[in-house]
Parts: structure tokens; C-alpha cells; sequence
């Protein structure tokens, strides 16, 4: 139709570089930005658009994990990748790939420019979320789109941090215009909003039937029975699983503990599952699980999943100790959640593995743990700020708000609330070290002990006595995938009773079997041992 003619010709552009031919536009304009960026660029975007729609799972994982961090860091470490209008002329506007590249572009924004994103961007990013929901969410029948489950997982982290990112920048008002406000209080009221992202994570999980899928499983049945016309493939599937530990996220940024257990009631938290092959999933959930049994006084739950979690992290490392993107993170969550446990186990002691233990003592964490036993409040505080997530509050601040930063606010609010525990708490280590002295105890001894004299001050050692027995007391899952359910017992090492201004103490601890200990470690080193040699033969 057009051969023979020389379309390298400008003359029969106009001044925007349009003929009012499509095809010949399309040519024009990947001619153009083509010449704006290297080539390895131009090749990896068309051959990473044809792996998604081929949907070759292998080369679509190799591009992402690999890939693209390495051309990020050669040629965008501090700089943003090419804007959609550049890539949009070499894919050939694939409406579904830009989408994908701009939660990519977006994403690195937020993580390489120094600065971090501009508002624009921001909303942005917030309308290609949208549009990629829209498009998986309201199609009336599956759309059939095939992503690693790596990218599906970072896809919705990504998600409710940039969520997280917003509320915080949001509710700093302190160094933005009365124009800035205006236009985030009236123009753009409902970007990142609350509602909106409870909406998406909550039609995810409803169109995957992720809920009936894990109780089937748990049943012991087929959960492809259940799993509905979205909820059979994969792609679905994993995203409503991902929802889950999102909703659990947003539901501890928050600062709603039971609502953020309750919304994983379908997965059984305390065993490892066909779901759990993504490490950074499995670490994030663990670490909100704990901090989340912690904040609700469940310190022997608390201890247990980061015991179980800090484990998992050591016997696996070797994975992915060479993608630093990801290793960067899980040492930091790492990090914190042995600040989370030294602090559970100042407020509820109890034996934990011996490698674990190892760590705390090799990181110099005993100092301030002996600090916290001895009341340093600071210490806790301390402790508490490093681990804790960075809370975010539902509601931003209004138009007319007096400018100041309200970043802090919902962080002080749940210090207060974890410091007020730890005061009601902080004679319980002194109290235990007195009582593991004695066997019989006179009231009237222990008083002198701790310099109460007046009636008034054996009345308040009573009430010592007393909370000691309270916050030995933990509700402590036992069994079921329902993380809110257990029993209550006692953590304590020792129990008591007063019988006539008399303190009688039992060691309730039972003594370690070290034969079993031992004989476990033999067959284990045996086991190993006959490993090594089949693999030598």
C-alpha cells in the first residue's frame, strides 16, 4: 500500500511528528524515542513485553529478579527508568505491559531518587495501581495473565507500603504550601485513602475464594472444588493469598492487632504451607504475627513465631544471600524482630532454642535485656522504636489543621500504650528473683527486701505479688488455624501462695531431659553423616 515511498522523509510529518496515519505515527514515534535510550534498554523492554504475553513464566521471573535490578543499577541508580510515553512506542502500546512497567517505574522511584517521589507521582502511581485492579477485578471472566509469584507477592507489598509512604508524607504538613494542602485535602481527597485499599486487598480475597481454598486444605480436600472460576488459576489464587498477609500489614499499621490475626484465621499461621515458598512473604508474616501477639500481651505466641521465624532465617540464608534487594530487607525485619524478642522474653522468660539464644548473646543484646530487667524504662523504649513498624493513621489531617507534622502521632500514641503495659510490669524481675531464693518466704522479710515499711507499702506489695501472678497468666494457641484461639497459662517459672503472711514457692520448672537431647543431635549427625558419603560415592 505505501511501498516504494521514503517515510524517513520529515516533510510529511507535521509539527508534532503525526501524518494522521497510525501506522505510520507508531513508526515514527519508536523511531524517535528509540534514539533517547541505550539499546540493551530497548531490547530488554521488547523482549520483557513478548515474554508477558507469551506468559513464559521462566523468562518473565529471569527478567524481573535479574534484569531489570542489573540495568536499574548500570544505568538508572539514581535517576528514573524512561517515562511511558518513550516505552509506550516500542511495545507497541500493549496496554497490559505498560501497566505492568509503570508499577515497575513507579516502584523505582520511590526507591532510588534521592528525594523520594514527587506528588504528581505519587498519584500516578496510585491511578496505574487502579487501572491494574480494574483490569484483573472487574473483567467478567479470569484475565489470563501469567506472573512469578515473586512479582505477585512485591506487587501488593509494594502496594500498601506506597499506601504507608502516603499517609506518612500526608501528614506532614509542616513543609508544604496552603496551595499543596488544598489540592491534597480537595482535589485528590480519596488518593491512597483507607477505604480504597481495604477495598482492593478484600476483592482480592473474595475473587480467589483464598478463604474456602486454605479451609479446604486444612479439611484435607480438593480446594480446586471451592476455588471458582477465578480462584482456579494461579495467578488469582496467589494474589488473594498475598491480600491476606496485606490486610495483616495494614491492619498493624494501624494499630488493630486482633482484626489484623483475625483476617489470617484461615491460615494456619504456626505451620509452614504450600504458600509459604516465597521467603519475604513468609518473614514479613511472621513479623507482624509477633509484633501483633506482643502489643496484645500473648508474649509466649510472640516468642514462639519469631523463635520459629529467626530459625527459619538462619537454616536458609544461603537462598537468597545473593540478591541483595531482598537480603537487605529480610536482615533488616531480621533485625528487628530480635529486638521484639529480647523484649518478650524480659517480660515473659522462657527457654528458647540454644542458636537463637547464641545470637542475642554475640549481638550484645544482654546488656540492654539487663538493663530492661532492672526497670530501665529507656531501654524498652529503646527497643521498641527500632522494631516497631511505622504506624500510619486512618484519617489525614484536615484542610485546616494548624501546619505542623503529625507524622510522629500515631507512633507516641502506640509507645504510650506499649509503655504503660511495661510499667505495670517492671517489678515482676525483681519480684521473681527474690521469690526463686526461697522455698518459704515471710511477707514481712520480702518487705524488708524492698524497703516497705508503712501499712500502705505492704499493701502495695501485695498488689506486686499479684500482678505477678496476672501477667504470668498469657492465652497461648495451642492448636487450630484460628491464631485467636488458646488456653491460658502460666509462663512462670515458679508459682506461689500466701498462707497467713507466709509466701510458699514451688519451682514449677521441669528439668531439662538432656538423654533425649542428646540422643536427638546423635541421629541427626548420623543422618548427615550418611548424606555426605552417598553424595562423596
Amino acid at each position: 500500500m505505501y511501498g516504494g515511498e521514503d517515510y524517513n522523509n520529515q516533510d510529511i510529518y507535521d509539527d508534532y511528528g503525526h501524518t494522521g496515519d497510525p501506522q505510520l505515527d507508531m513508526e515514527y514515534e519508536r523511531n524517535y524515542y528509540s534514539k533517547q535510550m541505550p539499546e540493551n534498554v530497548k531490547y530488554f523492554l521488547i523482549n520483557f513485553c513478548q515474554a508477558i504475553k507469551e506468559g513464559v513464566i521462566f523468562d518473565i521471573q529471569n527478567m524481573y529478579e535479574n534484569t531489570f535490578p542489573q540495568i536499574s543499577d548500570h544505568h538508572f541508580d539514581k535517576s528514573a527508568w524512561p517515562d511511558e510515553q518513550e516505552v509506550s512506542a516500542l511495545v507497541e502500546h500493549d496496554k497490559v505491559f505498560l501497566i505492568l512497567y509503570k508499577e515497575l517505574y513507579y516502584r523505582h522511584i520511590h526507591a532510588r531518587i534521592p528525594g523520594g517521589p514527587k506528588l504528581e507521582q505519587r498519584i500516578n502511581s496510585f491511578f496505574n495501581y487502579c487501572d491494574f485492579f480494574n483490569l484483573i477485578i472487574s473483567s467478567p471472566s479470569p484475565v489470563l495473565l501469567e506472573l512469578p509469584d515473586i512479582w505477585l507477592w512485591e506487587l501488593v507489598d509494594e502496594f500498601v507500603y506506597q499506601f504507608q509512604n502516603f499517609a506518612q508524607y500526608r501528614a506532614r504538613l509542616a513543609d508544604k504550601s496552603q496551595e499543596e494542602i488544598q489540592q491534597l485535602c480537595v482535589q485528590h481527597n480519596n488518593v491512597w485513602s483507607i477505604l480504597c485499599i481495604l477495598n482492593v486487598l478484600h476483592s482480592l480475597v473474595d475473587i480467589s475464594n483464598i478463604k474456602k481454598q486454605l479451609l479446604a486444605i486444612s479439611q484435607g480436600n480438593d480446594p480446586q472444588t471451592v476455588a471458582g472460576e477465578f480462584g482456579e488459576h494461579s495467578f488469582y489464587k496467589m494474589l488473594g493469598y498475598f491480600s491476606l498477609v496485606g490486610l495483616l500489614r495494614v491492619h498493624s499499621l494501624l494499630g488493630d492487632y486482633y482484626q489484623a490475626i483475625k483476617v489470617l484465621e484461615p491460615i494456619e499461621i504456626h505451620k509452614k504451607s504450600q504458600y509459604s515458598h516465597i521467603p519475604a512473604c513468609q518473614i514479613s508474616t511472621s513479623y507482624y504475627v509477633g509484633f501483633a501477639y506482643m502489643m496484645m500481651r500473648r508474649y509466649a505466641d510472640a516468642i514462639r513465631t519469631f523463635s520459629d521465624i529467626l530459625l527459619y532465617i538462619q537454616r536458609t540464608k544461603q537462598l537468597y544471600s545473593t540478591r541483595s534487594y531482598q537480603n537487605d530487607q529480610i536482615n533488616k525485619q531480621a533485625e528487628q524482630m530480635y529486638h521484639l524478642l529480647a523484649i518478650c522474653l524480659v517480660l515473659h522468660p522462657q527457654c528458647i532454642d540454644e542458636s537463637i539464644q547464641q545470637v542475642l548473646r554475640e549481638k550484645n543484646y544482654q546488656d540492654n535485656m539487663y538493663k530492661m530487667q532492672c526497670g530501665d524504662l529507656e531501654a524498652f523504649k529503646m527497643f521498641f522504636l527500632f522494631a516497631c513498624p511505622r504506624f500510619v493513621s486512618p484519617c489525614p489531617p484536615s484542610v485546616d489543621a494548624p501546619m505542623e507534622d503529625y507524622v510522629k502521632d500515631p507512633m507516641e500514641h502506640q509507645l504510650q500504650v506499649f509503655m504503660d503495659e511495661v510499667r505495670q510490669q517492671k517489678d515482676v524481675p525483681t519480684t521473681r528473683s527474690y521469690l526463686k531464693l526461697y522455698t518459704t518466704l515471710p511477707l514481712e522479710k520480702l518487705a524488708s527486701f524492698i524497703d516497705a515499711k508503712t501499712d500502705d507499702e505492704i499493701k502495695t506489695l501485695l498488689i506486686r505479688l499479684l500482678c505477678f501472678k496476672h501477667k504470668m497468666r498469657n492465652l497461648v494457641w495451642t492448636k487450630g488455624s484460628n491464631g485467636l484461639e488458646g488456653q491460658f497459662q502460666s509462663g512462670s517459672e515458679l508459682d506461689f501462695y500466701i498462707d497467713n503472711d507466709m509466701i510458699h514457692i514451688a519451682d514449677t520448672k521441669v528439668s531439662h531431659r538432656y538423654g533425649d537431647f542428646f540422643i536427638r543431635k546423635i541421629l541427626k549427625f548420623e543422618d548427615l553423616n550418611r548424606k555426605l558419603k552417598n553424595i562423596t560415592i
